[in-house]
């Protein structure tokens, strides 16, 4: 363990932009929740009136999660059910950006060559990412609890949110020891994640049983505000304590640079598919986009078959109506697929983040300069990667608007003209992301250094565009985002012109991050 307090320091230096940007975040959601719920459902027969139109809704329950009663609190508990996987999420990849991404990079055999024990990187890892998720839990029991609900509940809930992290922060750490690199490591991660969701989801709509297979599920049962459960607890730090032991034991039976899972060996010769910077970048990103295409696909399912039902659940007092009309429709289901829409263009603008930090990933893992060393040229290489940051959002997004459209015409007997609508409404999400892309392909080839801050400009945008809406910050403020000037549909008037400014910024940032990278050095 020797050195561990100086790595975990180090850890906390680099991680002192995104570390405590995803724990105000997640950490301050269900607080958003609770001003929302209590503005817009103010007394207990809207409560209750919103609690039957949900229960009513089975796909609301795989969506969110199980939903235990009409307070306030309960309601809370419930609608911020995301958290419950969002925390596990950036635990999963703190854990494995610590550890095998480090060693993927050469830095863990630079570091271990001084007076560092073995096991030092990886406890800083698991020290830094259960830092996070216990204080993202303590940031969400404070809160509610300041904001007036009973202390036994807010703290069910600020706990059930730790032990699910916790139990997320353990696979993470065993998969870094299995895999044989930090690719594989979070593709293991997720995977797990991934199961523990459909199983809750499964579960929840369902008998219930498949939930208790689920760590999701596990603190899903700890209802919070609706006569708090406190075993379940014990079943999630019963199974982190089991991961994280399995992890530094498998920790002191591997080589440096490889997994106890041996890697398996590649063709002799490259396929014909595989010439070129374009095939080798949708090689190395075609898994990640089949993962996102299911589960976006599964989400806008879930989506247009609960839209027809949501007029019962929400309700129609003023406030209801108020709020939905700034997404713009002129119904109420038309309004709630806008606001849909909106969260998903953010989803996939993440996608896309992720898609172009494959390219500051590939240089500073030397990767770079390999391929740079042979006929093909620095535009030819970044095309690659750009083209699926620039053209995956929009197979994403044509995905979700195919998928609500479909289920939601199919229900209510109008696909002709539900689909075209909502396909159209998807689609128009398409210029704040680019904006986004842009902003990264600038950061890169300008201040490569600084490229992962891209991160927490599209969590800026977040925070100014939506979050801003609810907090009523300034106009001038929430116009910073790009996603506040994107057309309200369907249903809404669409203006073009807005849409070809937000085009005309991307094009214009693309165009200075790609000059700026042909003129300045390869990072190696």
């Amino acid at each position: 363990m020797s050195g561990t307090g100086a790595l975990l320091r180090l850890y906390l230096r680099r991680d002192r932009l995104v570390l405590p940007l995803w724990v105000v975040l997640l950490g301050a959601l269900p607080l958003l929740y609770a001003v929302s719920f209590e503005g817009l459902y103010p007394t207990a027969a809207d409560r209750q009136a919103f609690y039957l139109g949900t229960v009513a809704v089975p796909a609301q329950a795989a969506l969110v999660g199980p939903i235990f009663g009409s307070d306030l609190g309960a309601l809370v508990s419930w609608r911020a059910g995301l958290v419950l996987t969002l925390v596990p999420l950036a635990a999963i990849l703190t854990v494995v950006r610590h550890t095998r991404g480090e060693e993927d990079a050469g830095r863990t055999e630079l570091i271990g060559s001084t007076a560092v024990g073995r096991y030092a990187g990886l406890t800083a890892a698991v020290l830094l990412a259960g830092g996070g998720i216990v204080a993202t839990g303590v940031l969400s029991f404070v809160s509610l609890w300041a904001f007036g609900l009973p202390v036994a509940g807010s703290l069910a809930f600020g706990a059930s949110i730790a032990v699910v992290g916790a139990v997320f922060v353990g696979c993470a750490a065993l998969a870094a020891q299995v895999a044989s690199g930090a690719r594989a490591a979070r593709g293991y991660s997720l995977g797990v994640l991934a199961a523990a969701f459909v199983l809750r989801a499964i579960g929840d709509i369902g008998s219930g049983t498949l939930s208790w297979f689920s760590p999701i599920g596990w603190s899903a049962q700890v209802r919070p505000f609706a006569d708090e459960r406190w075993r379940p607890l014990l079943l999630s730090l019963a199974a982190a304590a089991a991961f994280c032991a399995a992890a530094f034991a498998a920790a002191n039976r591997r080589d440096l640079g490889s997994g106890l899972r041996a890697e398996r060996r590649g063709r002799v010769a490259a396929v014909p598919s595989l010439t070129g910077p374009v095939a080798l970048a949708w090689r190395l990103s075609r898994g990640t986009i089949v993962v996102w295409t299911v589960g976006l696909a599964s989400f806008g399912i879930a989506i247009g078959s609960s839209t027809d039902g949501i007029g019962d659940q929400l309700g129609s007092s003023t406030a209801i109506s108020d709020a939905l009309n700034k997404f713009g429709g002129t119904t109420l289901e038309q309004s709630f697929i806008a606001a849909v829409l909106s969260i998903v263009g953010i989803m996939v603008a993440a996608y896309s983040v992720s898609a172009l930090l494959r390219l500051h990933g590939e240089e500073e893992a030397g990767l770079a300069e390999i391929v740079l060393a042979t006929s093909v040229s620095r535009i030819r290489w970044s095309a690659g990667h750009l083209l699926l940051a620039v053209l995956g959002p929009a197979w994403l997004l044509l995905v979700v608007g195919l998928t609500i459209g479909l289920t939601c015409g199919s229900a209510t007997g109008d696909v002709s003209g539900e689909l075209p609508s909502v396909v159209g409404g998807a689609l128009a999400q398409l210029p704040a992301v680019w904006v986004v892309t842009a902003i990264g392909v600038a950061l890169f080839g300008a201040v490569p250094r600084f490229a992962t801050i891209l991160w927490a400009v599209l969590g800026g945008f977040v925070a100014l565009g939506q979050v801003g809406a609810v907090l009523g910050l300034p106009q001038w403020l929430q116009d910073i985002s790009p996603f506040t000037h994107l057309p309200k549909l369907p249903g809404a008037e669409f203006s073009v012109l807005p849409s070809l400014w937000l085009v005309a910024i991307a094009a214009a940032a693309s165009g200075v991050g790609t000059i700026a990278f042909r003129r300045r050095d390869v990072r190696g």
